[in-house]
């Protein structure tokens, strides 16, 4: 019978007086008792922007909101949740503050890079909702390219050979340098 440390490879854990402690990384066997690591990019992620109103005062950032009072009309949201939610996504570095009024004191809330790089995350929920949340045969919303003009439903694809990927399509492996 195999032990953790036969599994995940002896540069994770360390042999301490009989008991396996992790040194790169914490790692956990899943059911098809491959390693995987317990914090991982997706949990970091979901630490940034992990809540409803994160993910809908983005939305409404990518439609063009920027100040306080829009995004309070756009998303229904009470003024001490708002501004709660604003100072974490400033403090995580996916709105910057800009001001625009000295008297009296007020700011926009504009997308930094790290932020419009959450743009596929927020068209893929669109999309998933569209599929399996819409209650009519029509998406309430069709996304345009600008570019071209032409109605656009993005896909995920592989960046070697441009086809479109699934979740059965993927596998994953671990970091060179984590094993």
């Amino acid at each position: 019978m195999l032990s953790l440390a036969d599994k995940v490879g002896p540069s994770h854990y360390q042999k301490d007086s009989d008991n396996l402690e992790a040194v790169n990384m914490k790692v956990t066997l899943p059911v098809d008792n491959s390693p995987r690591l317990l914090e991982d990019s997706v949990e970091r992620a979901l630490n940034e922007v992990s809540d409803r109103w994160s993910f809908l005062l983005l939305r409404e950032a990518f439609f063009g909101v920027r100040r306080f009072d829009q995004f309070q009309r756009a998303i229904g949201v009470s003024p001490n949740i708002l501004t709660d939610r604003l100072k974490k996504l400033v403090s995580a570095g996916i709105f910057e503050r800009r001001r625009y009024s000295d008297h009296p004191p007020r700011n926009e809330y504009h997308l930094t890079v790290k932020g419009l790089d959450l743009y596929p995350a927020i068209v893929a929920l669109m999309r998933w909702g569209d599929r399996w949340l819409n209650n009519s045969s029509e998406p309430p919303l069709t996304l345009v390219h600008k570019k071209c003009g032409n109605d656009s439903q993005p896909r995920l694809v592989c960046d070697c050979c441009g086809e479109e990927v699934a979740a059965r399509d993927m596998t994953w492996r671990v970091r060179a340098s984590l094993e």
